[in-house]
């Protein structure tokens, strides 16, 4: 974590703990949630300037999994995965009840669909996200029973970094990382950055529809 990330925390947690003072209560229990309001937001709609995703609204069960999976260290103990490793160690400091919990409250938040900033041929991104609805569903609704999560409602620079991360090998490298490990051999069909950013404007669009 480099200085501006830690000042930010430290700011933010600083800034949580003087309202809690202020009014007697956060707006979400302090002993659970606080530290993924911190980078996530209080509605956890996300912060681009220090990479951390919109969160909310997703299905309980994939986060549910993917904080397993940090704790489990499939995700965030690559080299190059910076942001995953500033993820990793928090994820591990929660308890199986905790996990669920914070799963529970991810699912049941509500915030705004975040705005577009990928600029790419929706046109040519349809054509490589067939492939994908095979799993995530036509309209990006996912599936559970495949371990697919939903598409829709995430940042598209967020899905991009996701995307290249995996077929890199920076996420879906580890063995017991079995639906990570099928995400990355999916991803070797998108050949180049562009296929990339193609294919995420096309899923920007799904949640317009």
């Amino acid at each position: 974590m480099n200085a501006a990330r830690i000042t930010f925390v430290a700011v933010s947690v600083l800034a949580l703990t003087t309202l809690a003072r202020a009014e007697g209560e956060l707006p979400i229990p302090a002993d659970e949630f606080v530290y993924c309001t911190v980078c996530h937001g209080v509605q956890l709609m996300g912060n681009p300037t220090i990479e951390a995703p919109r969160l909310s609204g997703m299905e309980s069960w994939y986060v549910e999994n993917q904080l397993r999976a940090f704790r489990k260290g499939w995700r965030g103990k690559h080299e190059m995965d910076l942001i995953g490793m500033e993820m990793q160690p928090m994820a591990a400091a929660l308890s199986d009840e905790q996990v669920k919990e914070v799963s529970a409250f991810v699912s049941t938040t509500r915030s705004d669909a975040p705005p577009s900033t990928i600029d790419g041929d929706a046109d040519k991104g349809r054509t490589h996200y067939s492939t994908c609805a095979a799993c995530h569903g036509v309209r990006g609704e996912g599936n559970i029973a495949l371990g697919s999560p939903a598409l829709t409602g995430l940042n598209d620079w967020y899905l991009v970094t996701q995307l290249r991360n995996f077929r890199d090998g920076t996420r879906g490298s580890h063995a017991g990382d079995t639906y990570g490990m099928q995400m990355r051999a999916s991803t070797r069909l998108l050949p180049d950055d562009e296929a990339i950013q193609d294919v995420v404007t096309y899923i920007s669009t799904l949640q317009e529809q």
